[in-house]
């Protein structure tokens, strides 16, 4: 098992959902708003054999050519964006879904990110990112995927994708959040979304003002953390600026 993380860069967020670049080299925190958090902005691809799993697709940027950040950091791993087979997604909120599609740089036409890929969403995450019932969710982003062949709908709590990928709703940071453990040869690669973000919240009881239900992602992380040491399990962390990846074994 091979576990590639695919930095965008560190950004603070505030209430405003805006996502602005940070140097950590140039830039002071106490300088920004009050209340903003700096996150990294981190998806994974996890390779196993045959298979080239993505976790979360980043923010949608694109550089200066047009070319989505997603793409470019896949290319800078060695992986070119048409071998990704599948794409696991935690939920839709924007720093997590934006790079699902990507914009044509001579209309306001998109276009789907991983044309030969699989997505593998919640159904019902789908319908409430659509709804614009919160700013988190940017729907022109996610639509695209309601006319994409490739999709497959989740619509259990929990389930398994070809028997090596198993999926839960845990409905903490959002309502139908789901997190996901790749298993194989005896390790487990494990994304929990926006509901462990941190190496620093798992270890500590936390409740995160930004969750849906934070006193639920907090039991959910406690859980994770004391089955770890059992099967092997490596945690992806989305937003750790210092720790991508931590196993406890």
């Amino acid at each position: 098992m091979q576990i590639i993380p695919l930095s965008e860069g560190s950004f603070t967020i505030d209430a405003s959902k805006q996502f602005i670049p940070f140097d950590k080299e140039a830039d002071l925190l106490s300088e920004r708003n009050r209340g903003s958090l700096l996150v990294e902005i981190q998806p994974f691809v996890v390779i196993i054999e045959k298979e080239v799993i993505l976790l979360d697709t980043g923010l949608g940027f694109c550089d200066d050519l047009g070319i989505p950040f997603i793409h470019r950091n896949l290319e800078q791993a060695g992986i070119a964006p048409h071998q990704v087979t599948k794409v696991l997604l935690s939920h839709l909120h924007r720093d997590h879904a934006g790079g699902i599609s990507f914009p044509s740089k001579d209309s306001n036409e998109r276009f789907i990110s991983f044309p030969y890929a699989t997505f593998y969403c919640q159904r019902r995450e789908f319908e409430l990112a659509l709804s614009g019932s919160s700013a988190s969710y940017q729907p022109e982003y996610v639509r695209l995927l309601e006319e994409y062949s490739r999709v497959v709908w989740l619509e259990e709590e929990e389930g398994w994708i070809d028997n090596f990928i198993h999926y839960q709703v845990s409905g903490g940071h959002s309502l139908y959040h789901q997190v996901f453990s790749i298993s194989s040869r005896g390790k487990t690669a494990f994304f929990a979304g926006d509901e462990a973000p941190q190496l620093q919240q798992l270890k500590n009881k936390f409740i995160a003002k930004y969750d849906l239900d934070g006193r639920r992602a907090m039991e959910w992380r406690k859980k994770w953390w004391e089955e770890a040491a059992a099967d092997h399990r490596t945690f992806l962390f989305y937003h750790d600026i210092q720790t991508p990846l931590y196993s406890r074994y």
